[in-house]
């Protein structure tokens, strides 16, 4: 089996993916610098992979 194609998926949907996978955070702790699961951050990073 291999890894899922999502074409057409929004940066939103992506993120929603990835808390379902365990890898981003439901919730952002709002800390000073953002942690590596931070659901915002993960949001910023697709946003910027879709513009790229």
């Amino acid at each position: 089996m291999g890894k899922k194609k999502h074409k057409g998926e929004t940066p939103q949907e992506r993120v929603k993916r990835l808390m379902k996978a365990g890898k981003v955070k439901k919730k952002c702790c709002r800390s000073s610098d953002r942690c590596g699961k931070c659901p915002v951050l993960a949001l910023r990073k697709a946003k910027a992979k879709l513009a790229a």
